[in-house]
């Protein structure tokens, strides 16, 4: 009678630990987001760590992870290490990851690192390589000269000098020390007294600020008396924004500017605890509906790609108008 066959045994990456391995690896939302940023085209330590917005020695940590696992590959190039995705990984692990990749692609986190690699991605184009070397030399070399203020003073010269402007949740007063020497007059509103103690302070060379300590949702100011008005990273540590967003819309005159600017939004709750924000952040969507619900017009809204060597997330400006009267 003819022996059995012995019984097969599952390939190596067909056994649960394989699996197990692989769901391990890809729990990690850091792992994650890395592996997004290489699967189109491999990136140096530092260029991976401007992406993801964290410091070098947690990408280096899960950069080597990764490798061990293999997942990526490195190789040398000059005095840097280039990391990308290994050419053979096992059709399992890919099938895991396209459904991992899928499930995270509305992520907030995910869209600012997309914003992030494309400004890198700029950068490793050869044509973009030179321009990028010479603008980072005249942009060092002009702050020597000129100061950092270049470029804000010719925009601020834009704003016309007639004009009233409501700085709203003006904080310190650094936006309304700007203004004050290129309008007529400036309104500077904040619940917080020791903020205004600060703006006080900053403004006092200026005769055109007006301090007021109010709550944004009760501003002290006649209807239809602003020629615009700004919210600048205020948003965010409202419970409800809306009142505020009503009452910037009330204080402007027919055809008045409402400028909105704040933090975009992002998962990262420890940075949300630590700012002491109600929000984290918005949607440029989102915050375009609620400023046509607070009853401005022409509203429109963006999101603003993050600054290079920012770790926090981008910012949403929006903008909008008073209607004329009917």
């Amino acid at each position: 009678m003819p022996r059995p066959a012995p019984a097969r045994l599952p390939a190596p990456s067909r056994r649960p630990e394989a699996l197990l391995g692989w769901m391990e690896l890809l729990s990690d939302p850091i792992r994650l987001r890395a592996l997004r940023a290489l699967e189109p085209r491999e990136l140096s330590v530092l260029e991976l760590r401007e992406v993801l917005a964290l410091p070098q020695s947690t990408v280096s940590r899960h950069l080597k992870t990764l490798s061990d696992a293999g997942w990526l590959s490195a190789r040398r190039e000059g005095t840097q290490s280039l990391y990308g995705w290994a050419a053979e990984l096992d059709p399992g692990a890919r099938k895991l990851w396209q459904l991992a990749r899928a499930e995270s692609d509305g992520w907030a986190v995910v869209r600012a690192d997309a914003a992030r690699l494309r400004a890198v991605r700029a950068r490793r184009d050869e044509a973009q390589r030179f321009f990028a070397g010479a603008a980072g030399a005249w942009d060092g070399l002009r702050a020597r000269v000129y100061g950092r203020g270049v470029a804000a003073e010719a925009l601020l010269a834009l704003v016309p000098p007639a004009w009233t402007v409501a700085d709203l949740g003006c904080g310190t007063g650094a936006v309304a020390a700007e203004l004050a020497p290129r309008v007529r007059r400036v309104i500077a509103v904040d619940r917080s007294a020791a903020m205004l103690r600060a703006a006080r302070r900053r403004t006092a060379r200026f005769d055109n600020v007006e301090l007021h300590e109010a709550d944004l949702a009760a501003l002290p100011l006649e209807d239809g008396g602003c020629d615009a008005a700004l919210l600048v990273l205020v948003l965010a540590y409202l419970d409800d924004p809306a009142p505020a967003l009503a009452e910037a819309v009330r204080v402007l005159r027919p055809g008045g500017r409402l400028v909105v600017l704040d933090a975009a939004r992002h998962q990262d709750e420890a940075l949300r605890r630590r700012m002491g924000q109600a929000h984290p952040g918005f949607e440029p969507d989102a915050l375009a509906a609620l400023v046509r619900r607070a009853g401005a017009a022409g509203v429109t809204a963006r999101a603003l790609p993050p600054e290079p060597g920012a770790r926090g997330p981008g910012l949403v400006a929006c903008t909008g108008e008073r209607p004329a009267r009917p």
